[in-house]
């Protein structure tokens, strides 16, 4: 074994309480879970494998591989960037320094949409669906993933984000459905479309430099700064998607803790109806704000 290195001939299991410690004193907020998922990661095993190898000892590779994952946490990098990968809505999606990593809060918009779709005379239509400023394709291959009959068009001004969607909506058998589009915001996309999606850039400039290290230094910049009120994005997408919606079409958004009522009057401006309450995200705030196209 390699004498000198921190983990050397310790268990598996020891190992990833060694690493647990260690992002514990470094202040990282969960270091528990990420010591469990950066272990298992170096050694290729998941969470039943670590139970059933906890009492072997780790080699001299693996113990390489877990020295640089915790020296690439304690700088706050997020554990899905060192992995490669995060899940989202049940799928398994590759990132790329252009995409932002998928959050809990964004399944919001997955199930907003399914509220007003799926159950009912909608879901048994086949669905065309845009989302704008895609990323990693992840609202879009959830809503696909979800509705067997709707196909869907990401548009994203980043190469290497749509290459990133591409990829996963090869992985998860989806490209069938899925297109992807480079342009800023709606502006190559034909409509009409009976959904219209978005989680777009909505941090006001200022506070960037203050958001956690883990956002602050790794997501794209690009997908990060909405602006000087950080309602940049949404002027610019709402009249376009207000344009692209087919007759009783519904645009959702995802937006800040604060944003709710000013991202609601720019979609009444635009001439849709907020016909639902705005959905909560499982901290209680109001995250999906939806606007209905009334059809005349």
């Amino acid at each position: 074994m390699n004498a000198s290195g921190p983990f050397a001939g310790l268990t598996v299991e020891a190992a990833r309480r060694a690493l647990a410690a260690q992002l514990r004193a470094k202040g990282i907020e969960s270091p528990d879970l990420d010591a469990r998922l950066l272990i298992g990661a170096a050694l290729g095993l998941d969470h039943t494998g670590l139970a059933t190898q906890a009492s072997r000892l780790i080699t001299d590779r693996e113990e390489t591989t877990i020295v640089s994952f915790a020296q690439r946490r304690m700088t706050h990098e997020p554990v899905a960037r060192i992995l490669g990968h995060k899940e989202f809505w049940g799928l398994d999606l590759q990132l790329s320094d252009a995409t932002l990593v998928p959050r809990p809060d964004t399944e919001t918009i997955v199930a907003a949409a399914l509220d007003v779709f799926a159950g009912n005379a909608g879901a048994t239509k086949a669905l065309r669906i845009a989302d704008i400023g895609t990323g990693s394709g992840a609202i879009l291959l959830a809503l696909l993933s979800e509705l067997a009959d709707a196909t869907g068009v990401g548009t994203d001004i980043s190469i290497t984000a749509l290459a990133t969607a591409e990829l996963n909506a090869n992985r998860l058998g989806l490209a069938g459905r899925a297109s992807f589009v480079q342009c800023n915001y709606a502006a190559a996309l034909s409509g009409p479309f009976d959904l219209i999606v978005s989680n777009p850039p909505y941090i006001r400039s200022a506070e960037i430099a203050f958001l956690d290290g883990d956002v602050r230094g790794h997501d794209p910049h690009l997908a990060l700064d909405g602006g000087a009120d950080g309602l940049d994005a949404y002027r610019a997408i709402t009249p376009q998607a207000a344009a692209l919606l087919a007759p009783d079409g519904v645009l959702i958004f995802e937006v800040g803790h604060d944003q709710c009522a000013q991202v609601s009057a720019l979609m009444r401006a635009a001439g849709l109806t907020l016909s639902s309450s705005p959905k909560a995200d499982l901290g209680g705030i109001h995250r999906a704000v939806l606007g209905r196209k009334t059809a005349f």
